[in-house]
């Protein structure tokens, strides 16, 4: 079964420093029962459809599918109710992994977290600096929360 492992930042944005080239994410998420959740994402001009079961600490299942941009369009539109997360994603190389930093816009503007993804959940990190605090099992900063509840808000 596919598996998602990650671990979620906040970041002190004053330390972060000067970033790479990044890319826009824009995603809805498809109302669903439960805690499953159903994921539509442009990732620059691919776009996914991704499906995730429950978080239980850092580890859930999760699998995604490549579909066309058009199709991706239509499901944010129309599916999602046009409610969408819009960021920008940062690959930043630390430590023998690849930390994915979002900046968040639109109602979540001013949020900005990072993520790095793992082969195991009892895998050692090393913590760049510009780390604050950890997030991970915190609802509050689920995409799929930020919808709903977003950052603007709190």
């Amino acid at each position: 079964m596919a598996q998602e492992i990650e671990r979620k930042y906040l970041i002190d944005p004053d330390i972060l420093g000067t970033l790479p080239e990044g890319t826009r994410i824009v995603q809805g998420y498809i109302p669903t029962q439960g805690k499953t959740a159903v994921r539509i994402r442009l990732k620059g001009e691919q776009a996914y459809l991704t499906i995730k079961g429950e978080n239980r600490g850092a580890v859930r299942s999760e699998f995604e599918y490549p579909i066309p941009a058009e199709d991706a369009d239509a499901m944010l539109a129309e599916l999602c109710n046009g409610q969408v997360v819009d960021k920008i994603r940062y690959l930043i190389k630390h430590a023998n992994h690849t930390w994915e930093v979002d900046i968040f816009s639109g109602n979540n503007q001013g949020l900005i977290v990072a993520e790095v993804e793992l082969d195991s959940e009892n895998e050692s990190v090393t913590l760049p600096d510009w780390v604050r605090e950890e997030v991970t099992g915190d609802p509050r900063y689920y995409n799929s929360s930020l919808i709903d509840n977003p950052y603007s808000g709190w």
